[in-house]
């Protein structure tokens, strides 16, 4: 039965921004062939969630499917949980709200927060480090929510293939341009912008992993973000693009089996 050893673990995979859980069938594959118990999810609006962009009116709707799950675990499980990309910052939110669930929480090429600022200056570093034309045929398109007015982003065929899937299969590539979704970055929502939300007691208190994915253009602001948070596990997975779970899949999977085994 999957799951039924002791020493099984339950990842939980949460995707990157416009992907959903589709894009970790790979890596689902492989853990669950080893007995390991995997929960991929589609945040609210992604992947086959039913919900439209606009009706997701905050950074909390959008992650409440990671929430909900997280809650749902019994007492006494320890959840391993991984983030891909913009996905980190999902994985902050659940770590500051029930840190004793989590034995640890793996950024992989991730947006990854630190205690005493913002979970939204990571955008920003993103923004300010970036060339101007990063998200090159991308697409952003107006929504409205409760909020008010605001921008969602599709992410373009050009921006997948060089930034994303570059060394990556191409039926992966193909696959991606099928299925992103617009995506909000909620770079308005207070949650964003609220420097006191992530706290040493919780947030702080769960270990850490960051997977660095060596052919990411991402590599330098990656390494900002860990000296920005002392005491971050840093491992590194050469030959890998953005889109790791696709790229090496199956390093990226030993690897989570590894941390997975490591910590209770």
């Amino acid at each position: 039965m999957e799951g039924s050893s002791s020493s099984s673990k339950h990842f939980i995979l949460v995707h990157g921004l416009c992907h959903g859980a589709w894009c970790w069938y790979k890596v689902v594959t492989m853990l669950r062939s080893e007995g390991h118990r995997v929960t991929p999810l589609d945040l609210a609006a992604s992947g086959v969630h039913p919900a439209r962009i606009d009706e997701v009116h905050s950074f909390e709707e959008y992650s409440q499917p990671l929430l909900d799950v997280v809650a749902a675990a019994p007492v006494g499980e320890r959840l391993v949980l991984v983030g891909h990309s913009f996905g980190g910052l999902s994985l902050s939110l659940a770590m500051e709200r029930f840190p004793e669930k989590i034995a640890a929480a793996v950024f992989i090429v991730a947006a990854m927060p630190c205690v005493g600022k913002h979970i939204g200056i990571t955008t920003e570093l993103m923004r300010e480090r970036s060339p101007k034309d990063l998200l090159m045929d991308s697409k952003t398109i107006p929504i409205s929510n409760k909020q008010g007015p605001g921008t969602a982003i599709l992410l373009g065929p050009n921006f997948l293939a060089e930034n994303g899937y570059r060394l990556s299969p191409a039926e992966d590539l193909t696959l991606a341009k099928s299925l992103v979704r617009p995506a909000n970055l909620f770079v308005d929502d207070p949650m964003m912008k609220d420097d006191k939300m992530l706290t040493s007691a919780n947030y702080g208190s769960v270990k850490k992993v960051y997977l660095i994915a060596m052919e990411d253009s991402g590599v330098e602001l990656m390494h900002y973000m860990i000296a920005l948070s002392p005491g971050t596990e840093v491992e590194e997975i050469p030959g890998a693009d953005h889109a790791i779970m696709c790229s090496r899949p199956r390093e990226l999977s030993d690897l989570l089996a590894k941390i997975g085994s490591k910590y209770d």
